[in-house]
């Protein structure tokens, strides 16, 4: 395997280069395990706002789920609409994976 960045062969058991630090898919494929789901919109995977797909990576479920549950709040009892709303606000947007890869390798 070669680094994508300065082009040294490396081992394919790490996970960065050891001439310019930079990350190799095996860094970008592993998660921090002590790094817990931030609630934040999810872009990637978004309908709407991206309000029930954020609420669904965080609690660890289908965003189905939640989009089911939601539908049910708003039709049903009627605050949903306006939960929707407010989420849709007071949540920060999510930033894009590979931008999120790029700032924790270079924090570390």
């Amino acid at each position: 395997m070669f680094c994508t960045r300065c082009g040294i062969a490396i081992d394919e058991k790490v996970r960065y280069c050891s001439a310019c630090g930079h990350p190799t898919k095996l860094a970008e494929a592993t998660a921090n395990p002590y790094a817990s789901p931030r609630l934040a919109l999810d872009a990637e995977n978004k309908k709407i706002a991206g309000v029930c797909a954020g609420f669904a990576r965080y609690l660890g479920v289908e965003a189905l789920l939640i989009r089911i549950v939601w539908l049910a709040l708003a039709l049903g009892a009627g605050f949903g609409f306006f939960a929707y709303l407010i989420a849709w606000i007071l949540m920060p947007k999510d930033a894009p994976r590979a931008t999120a890869a790029a700032d924790y390798a270079r924090q570390n």
